[in-house]
């Protein structure tokens, strides 16, 4: 072979290596893109169906996302025994609880957590009305948001639109709810526990002093007269509103969630 060939070949394999390293490169960039760009890419799949269809397809997840959340929450335990939505202790008393457990304050806390949960399981099975109605009178712009949002766009459309209607229902279930079950009676038991046992661990420990030597021991936890009815209300509803997204963004992504024709066509690739 004479040199000019010997070049050429040199040439056209450097050519042919370089060819295959940018197919390689260009491929690991559309992966990327594509990976970076589901949204992007949904609005290619869905540009070709009718803002109709579109509407009807993300109602009909919100649909299932309410039936997946009522259901959830409604069985036994429904809110107790899923961490996501769990209510635990009011803020206030999380900060004195290792207090209380420390000084044998364990069924008071037990019991409080166990009621303010299963006050919140009996309120979710009523709720379902309300969200059903809220998402059919849902706009066509509402929708559109909507799918066009982050994961917490419809928690956000429900919360502008039912969380008044929400409150009244569900206060009045919790309530009642926390009267049968001495709910009441496990908070007050449980701010007199700190009163008699935990307020003086804490006063007689180095934190407190160590507080009082900055003036700051008025920050120190000390027993609550929140409403607990609010806060137990309150929490059921976000507990709602998270199972609700849980399942919506469920749907969006993973294909066998889409169980329907109608999610299929708009939500799937």
């Amino acid at each position: 072979m004479n040199k000019k060939a010997i070049i050429s070949s040199l040439v056209l394999c450097s050519s042919l290596s370089f060819a295959f390293d940018f197919n390689a490169l260009t491929k690991d960039v559309v992966d990327t893109l594509t990976k970076d760009s589901t949204k992007k890419e949904q609005t290619v799949t869905t540009s070709s169906l009718s803002q109709d269809t579109v509407s009807q397809g993300l109602k009909e997840a919100l649909k299932v996302g309410v039936d997946y959340a009522v259901k959830n929450l409604g069985a036994e335990n429904g809110y107790l025994n899923n961490s996501l939505v769990k209510i635990p202790l009011p803020e206030n008393l999380q900060k004195v609880e290792a207090i209380i457990r420390k000084s044998g304050g364990d069924k008071i806390a037990d019991d409080l957590i166990n009621s303010m949960n299963r006050a919140a399981t009996n309120a979710a099975p009523k709720t379902a009305e309300i969200f059903m109605n809220t998402i059919e009178k849902m706009s066509l712009e509402d929708a559109k948001k909507i799918l066009a949002g982050d994961e917490h766009s419809a928690t956000n459309y429900f919360q502008e639109n039912t969380n008044d209607a929400l409150k009244k229902m569900i206060k009045p279930i919790v309530i009642k709810t926390m009267e049968q079950n001495s709910v009441s009676t496990y908070y007050n038991s449980f701010n007199s526990y700190y009163k008699e046992y935990g307020k003086a661990y804490v006063d007689n420990s180095s934190v407190m002093n160590f507080a009082k030597s900055f003036g700051a021991d008025k920050y120190i936890p000390s027993a609550s007269d929140e409403n607990l009815e609010d806060y137990v209300t309150n929490k059921a509803i976000d507990g709602l509103f998270k199972m609700i997204a849980q399942k919506e963004a469920s749907i969006r992504e993973n294909p066998v969630e889409q169980t329907t024709s109608l999610l299929k066509k708009v939500f799937g690739n």
